[in-house]
């Protein structure tokens, strides 16, 4: 008997909850949350430490993501990708009730070298945004490394920061080595490398829950922030028009990964034979098929596209738009 064939993968959420968290992955997103309000973080697709995804639809409900890399990595990745031995992606939902700190990941050589881990660069879909939240992302032009060492120090770095309001649909690219923060009050989708590398520069004065404030990390914050970027602005889309009439816009793009948009009216075939794609529901539903199984997507759900399943026909219910993402 052959084996299973795979298919559009839906992994149960890890749910994480920090003291900045709120509500809304279960409120908004549907995410499966308690009677807490601190929940921050729906981890969709992870890889990372004892954080693994497990599928649960389907025959191969209760397969891990670790697993299926271990025992058919060309199906699920793709032919140029089964070296891989851990999926490249972290992606996530972030609800942020209170400001995170502001913060900054290293690159890939800083990130091994400071923190044993992969480096981080991330992008951001603001989902829903209250009355005045905004984006913290890049230093003011002119912050040097004594200026800001001087404000952390004074635990007052916020003033060193470009921000802009956060608007729902806006895409952000955080690339390593860039001070940021997400503001309170924003609701937003994140597709980063698979790393926990975070370095805390400041954090708006608040105390952990031992009732102390928490740890900042002076020395290696100043070596991983990349001076010479100043201030980052929302990504501006290229919009496209498909063969079957879809709007298609190019966000982000980094040798890490590749983020799009698509705004669906009528049936689509997204996915590649030569590597996986990421699906995530923004607006509406939509029911995705390959492998000779369906899958439904709608706001808060993500699906894995293994590159075994090829291109996968999307037909949304009415209008729907969903962010697509690979690895150029």
């Amino acid at each position: 008997m052959g084996r299973t064939a795979l298919y559009p993968l839906h992994f149960t959420p890890i749910l994480r909850r920090l003291l900045w968290g709120g509500r809304r992955l279960g409120t908004v997103l549907g995410k499966p949350i308690g009677d807490g309000s601190d929940y921050a973080e729906s981890w969709e697709l992870a890889d990372y430490k004892d954080a693994v995804s497990l599928v649960d639809e389907g025959p191969l409900a209760g397969t891990s993501l670790r697993d299926l890399i271990r025992d058919r990595p060309a199906e699920l990745l793709g032919e140029g990708l089964r070296g891989l031995s851990q999926f490249p992606l972290l992606v996530k939902f972030i609800d942020a009730r209170e400001d995170l700190s502001l913060q900054v990941h290293p690159d890939d050589e800083r990130g091994k070298r400071l923190a044993n881990d992969n480096g981080k660069t991330e992008t951001w879909v603001i989902l829903a945004a209250e009355p005045g939240a905004n984006i913290y992302a890049g230093l003011k032009p002119g912050v040097d490394r004594e200026g800001l060492a001087a404000a952390m120090e004074a635990r007052n770095v916020a003033p060193l920061l470009h921000h802009f309001p956060a608007r729902p649909g806006d895409c952000i690219l955080i690339e390593a080595g860039t001070v940021h923060a997400i503001g309170a009050g924003v609701l937003l989708a994140e597709i980063q490398q698979m790393s926990d590398a975070t370095f805390r520069l400041d954090d708006w004065g608040r105390v952990g829950p031992d009732g102390k404030p928490r740890e900042l990390h002076i020395s290696q914050s100043l070596e991983s922030t990349d001076f010479g970027r100043g201030p980052v602005h929302p990504v501006t889309p290229d919009s496209s028009t498909s063969a079957a009439g879809n709007t298609r816009e190019r966000l982000s793009r980094t040798s890490y990964f590749a983020l799009e948009r698509w705004r669906l009216k009528a049936p689509e075939f997204l996915g590649d034979t030569s590597r996986f794609t990421i699906l995530m529901g923004l607006s509406g539903a939509a029911t995705v098929s390959g492998g000779g199984q369906s899958a439904r997507l709608e706001l808060g759900r993500t699906l894995l596209l293994p590159a075994a399943a090829g291109p996968c026909e999307v037909i949304p219910e009415g209008e729907a738009s969903v962010l697509s993402c690979s690895v150029p």
